[in-house]
C-alpha cells in the first residue's frame, strides 16, 4: 500500500485522538454500524481531499466499513494531524497522503496520488481535487459516478465551473445542507476560530474591537462568539442584505477602510481574495492581529504585507511579526491559512458528526442514483438533511412533536381560511 505520512510511530497517539472524537459522533456511528451490515459502497473507490483530523478519520472509517476503498490526501498544508494520518495507515490500513507543513509541490503531488487510484467518487474540501482533475485528468471523468463538496469556497468554485458548462460529473454540495452550514459554519467556525486565535496569542478578547470580514454563516457564528467573549464586534460586508442583517443583529458595520483604523483583531471569512490589502495594513494600529478562517490563504494580501515590512520574525508559534517602515507591528497568524485548524484543532467532533453524516449518506445516494444525475451541482436531498437532524436529536435524547392528520390536511389544503 502506498502512503506518505510524517512518522508511523505517531500512530498510537493518533488512534487515541480518533477514539476520543468518535465518542462525540453518535450519528456517524449509527451510519457506520448500518454500513458495516449492508455494505452499500462495496467495490467503490473513493478519493478524498479533506482536512486530516480525528473527525475525518471517523468518516473514512465509515466509508471503509461500507465496503469502499478510500484514498485520502490533505486539503490544506497546515491542517493535517500527523498522528491521525499515521493511525489511519497503521491501524486502519488506509492509504493516506498528508504531512503537516508540506510545501505546495508536495500538496499537489499528494492530490495526484489520490487521482492515480482512479476514484469513482470524489470527496472534496475546497475543490482542489476536482479542479486538478478538470485541469490535468479530464479523461478520468468517465470513471466518476459523482462527488461531494464540503465547503462554501469549494461550492462557489464548482458552481462557477457548472455555469460555464465545464463540470464533468455531478457534485452534491454538502456544504449547503441545513444540518451542515447552520451548525458547522456557524457553531463550528465560530468556536474553533476563537479557539485558534486564543491558543496562538493568549490575548484577552474582552474590550477589543474584533473585525469580522464577511457575514455569511461563518461570519455570523464568529461574530456571535466574539461578542460572547466581550469583544466589540465590527462587521465588514459588500452584500447590502447581509450588512443590514448585521446592523439589526446589533453589530457595528463599516467599510474596511474605516475598520482598519479601529480594529485590534481582524478575521476574514469571506471566501474571496484580497479582503485585507496594502491600504488597510498602512492604517492599522500598532499591534493589530490578523487571521483568516476562510478556506484558502488568499483573503489576506500577504505579499503586500511582506513588501511593506522592513523586518519579519516569528514571535510565537504560528505568530509572525511584521514591522512596517513606520514602526508599526502587525501580527499574522498561521501564515494566513485556516487559523482554526492551524492553531487549534478545527471544529468540535459533535459539529463534524452532522457534516460527515451528510457526506456518508450523500455518497450512498450518488451510488444508488448512478447514471441518473446531470453534470451539475446538486443540493443535499431533503430526506438526508432531515434524517441527519432526526438522528442527532435522538442521540441527544430529545423528542419533538409530529403533525396530526388534521394538521397535515390543513397544510395541504387551500380552501379553509378565516
Amino acid at each position: 500500500m502506498e502512503f506518505h505520512v510524517k512518522d508511523l510511530s505517531l500512530a498510537d497517539e493518533g488512534l487515541r485522538l480518533i477514539e476520543w472524537a468518535e465518542m462525540d459522533m453518535p450519528v456517524l456511528r449509527q451510519i457506520r454500524e448500518r454500513f458495516a451490515k449492508e455494505k452499500p459502497l462495496k467495490g467503490i473507490k473513493i478519493g478524498a481531499c479533506l482536512h486530516i483530523t480525528a473527525e475525518t478519520a471517523n468518516l473514512v472509517r465509515t466509508l471503509k466499513e461500507g465496503g469502499a476503498e478510500v484514498y485520502l490526501c490533505a486539503s490544506n498544508p497546515l491542517s493535517t494531524k500527523d498522528e491521525v494520518a499515521a493511525a489511519l495507515v497503521k491501524h486502519y490500513n488506509l492509504p493516506v497522503f498528508g504531512i503537516r507543513g508540506e510545501d505546495r509541490e508536495t500538496y499537489y503531488r499528494h492530490i495526484r496520488a489520490v487521482l492515480d487510484a482512479k476514484p469513482q467518487i470524489t470527496i472534496d474540501d475546497g475543490a482542489d481535487l476536482v479542479s486538478t482533475l478538470h485541469k490535468e485528468r479530464q479523461e478520468q471523468a468517465k470513471e466518476l459516478i459523482g462527488g461531494t463538496e464540503e465547503t462554501t469556497t469549494g461550492v462557489i468554485r464548482l458552481k462557477t465551473l457548472a455555469s460555464e458548462g465545464k463540470l464533468l460529473y455531478p457534485i452534491i454540495a454538502v456544504n449547503d445542507a441545513l444540518t451542515k452550514h447552520l451548525f458547522d459554519n456557524r457553531y463550528g467556525t465560530g468556536q474553533s476560530t476563537i479557539d485558534g486565535i486564543l491558543r496562538a496569542t493568549n490575548r484577552l478578547l474582552a474590550g477589543t474591537y474584533f473585525v469580522v470580514c464577511g457575514y455569511g454563516w461563518c461570519g455570523k457564528g464568529l461574530a456571535m462568539r466574539a461578542r460572547g467573549m466581550g469583544a466589540r464586534v465590527v462587521v465588514v460586508e459588500v452584500d447590502p442584505l447581509k450588512a443590514l442583517e448585521a446592523v439589526m443583529d446589533g453589530y457595528l458595520v463599516m467599510p474596511m477602510s474605516d475598520a482598519a483604523k479601529l480594529g485590534d483583531i481582524f478575521v476574514t471569512v469571506t471566501g474571496n481574495k484580497s479582503v485585507i490589502r496594502r491600504e488597510h495594513f498602512i492604517e492599522m494600529k500598532d499591534g493589530a492581529i490578523i487571521a483568516n478562517s476562510g478556506h484558502f490563504d488568499v483573503e489576506i494580501d500577504i505579499q503586500a504585507l511582506r513588501e511593506l515590512a522592513k523586518s519579519v520574525r516569528t514571535i510565537r508559534p504560528e505568530v509572525e511579526e511584521y514591522t512596517l517602515e513606520n514602526g508599526k507591528r502587525i501580527y499574522l497568524l498561521a501564515q494566513g491559512r485556516l487559523v482554526n485548524l492551524a492553531c487549534a484543532e478545527g471544529h468540535p467532533s459533535t459539529v463534524m458528526d452532522l457534516s460527515f453524516a451528510n457526506q456518508a449518506l450523500s455518497i450512498e445516494y450518488l451510488i444508488k442514483n448512478q447514471g441518473k444525475l446531470e453534470r451539475k451541482v446538486y443540493p443535499v436531498p431533503q430526506e438526508i438533511d432531515s434524517t441527519v437532524a432526526k438522528l442527532k436529536l435522538s442521540a441527544m435524547g430529545i423528542k419533538i412533536d409530529e403533525l396530526t392528520p388534521e394538521q397535515k390536511r390543513y397544510l395541504s389544503s387551500w380552501e379553509e381560511g378565516t
